[in-house]
């Protein structure tokens, strides 16, 4: 008996260091955020201090793309590690344009029995918890608590006011403030605040064991509305702007008191820290900025897709780096399962790859050699530096991203070859999806298209 309870103590001591060793996996996430419209990304006129500082302490990455230009299916890609159109969620945005051969209303979501990171990293013993939108479906099948995570304060649909609801006034219940599951109260104060309140709250109750954190600001989509206590800043900016560099400056104070509350709780040096962007600005919505790229949200142009990145790990990427070779949202799962001590090449489906040997200079090679975007008949594929983008109504565009980052000198033209090549090969990705559980509307595909006549015409 003795020599077996030697055994467990010692197989629990085995277990103790095995937990000690997996990191914290904190997830930073900004919601319509312009390309420009940060400090480390080069704005004059918008202040991000602790984001500024914070890309100091890692890796910036300057060509990190969204799976998608709008924010429910790009979000869909982040949390499954996979193209969502392997499993057809392709449009679930906007669920008062569905068409009526489409899956509508509640009947739309990030498609039962695919795995999320929640679930992948509640097996590797991690605490879960989102923060924030969650926009993969109302149903009460999809929601957060029943699909990896174990926290949930937020709002199931895809936007809402930044101030709580008055008593009585007649609010869908995807917008509306919910603590957990199903206990639906308004906060009191700026939702971004109260987001980063929880956040913290979550990682002081957690210290103790390896915690996974989706912090999913829905700042600084509309309503652009600001926090009162910074009414006074950015003088020199006017209307919409002046109230989007506002609630900007808010959300990357929040992020300052999550990142400090790691240090406080002396977790920082044992946290795997992302920030990213769900996708580009809606430039003509809130008057973002994505600048040098053309584009915004709802368009493959790069200024819809490709979105600012951060990644800090203490002690295993070097400081104040930056990483200039494509990388997606994709990669976020296998990175976390990775090092979470799981192992993503066993997961089947994946699309991404572990970035960590990539950023921290062990692998040199390019991390992904082709990217793809489709959005109904509209599709995009990056092969090496060369960009096509095919539309239903017009000739394909060709551009050569690592030349042309703005998109400028469309060279389809000059080069039929080439043209056909990625034809050729985005068809053939093409072929292995699922159809399309979620479609749109005409009234909804011509309002993209009309934004991307309007940015096309641009100087960026």
């Amino acid at each position: 008996m003795s020599k077996l309870i030697l055994c467990l103590f010692a197989i629990c001591g085995l277990l103790r260091s095995y937990a000690g060793t997996q990191p914290n996996i904190v997830l930073l996430y900004s919601d319509d955020a312009g390309y420009a419209d940060f400090g480390f990304n080069g704005s004059r006129h918008f202040k991000t201090p602790r984001l500024d500082e914070l890309v100091k302490s890692g890796v910036k990455l300057n060509q990190f793309y969204m799976t998608a230009a709008v924010c429910g299916p790009s979000r869909a890609g982040l949390l499954t590690g996979m193209y969502q159109q392997r499993f057809g969620f392709e449009e679930n945005n906007v669920p008062g344009y569905m068409s009526s051969n489409g899956t509508v209303g509640d009947d739309m979501g990030l498609q039962l029995g695919v795995p999320t990171l929640g679930n992948h990293l509640q097996k590797l013993g991690y605490r879960t918890a989102i923060f924030g939108k969650w926009h993969q479906g109302h149903a009460d099948r999809f929601h957060p608590l029943k699909r990896g995570f174990d926290e949930f304060v937020g709002f199931r649909g895809g936007a809402r006011s930044f101030y709580p609801y008055p008593a009585g006034k007649d609010v869908k219940p995807e917008n509306r403030l919910e603590w957990g599951f199903g206990d639906y109260r308004e906060h009191e104060g700026y939702l971004t605040d109260v987001l980063a309140d929880e956040a913290c709250a979550f990682l002081e109750r957690n210290k103790a064991r390896p915690f996974f954190a989706y912090v999913s600001f829905n700042a600084v989509h509309t309503p652009i509305e600001a926090d009162p206590q910074d009414a006074e800043l950015f003088p020199a900016l006017e209307g919409k702007r002046r109230r989007l560099a506002q609630m900007t400056f808010s959300m990357d104070r929040a992020i300052g008191r999550i990142v400090d509350q790691l240090e406080a709780l002396g977790l920082s040096d044992n946290t795997l820290l992302v920030f990213t962007n769900d996708n580009g600005g809606p430039t003509d919505a809130s008057t973002s900025s994505n600048w040098p790229l053309s584009g915004c949200k709802a368009t493959h142009l790069e200024g819809g897709i490709r979105v600012p990145g951060i990644v800090v790990w203490p002690g295993r990427l070097a400081e104040g780096k930056e990483y200039n070779q494509p990388l997606s949202s994709l990669d976020l799962l296998p990175t976390f399962v990775n090092a979470a001590g799981g192992d993503a090449l066993k997961i089947e489906g994946l699309d991404g790859v572990d970035m960590l040997p990539y950023l921290s200079g062990e692998n040199p090679d390019r991390p992904h050699q082709t990217l793809y975007w489709k959005k109904e008949s509209r599709g995009t594929i990056r092969d090496g530096d060369w960009k096509l983008m095919r539309f239903p109504d017009r000739p394909a565009e060709l551009y050569n991203i690592e030349e042309d980052p703005s998109e400028q000198n469309n060279l389809a033209a000059q080069q039929p070859e080439r043209v056909k090549a990625l034809y050729k090969k985005l068809f053939a990705w093409e072929c292995g999806l699922e159809r399309p559980k979620f479609m749109l509307k005409r009234l909804y595909e011509e309002k993209a298209a009309k934004r991307f006549d309007a940015y096309r015409k641009q100087t960026p």
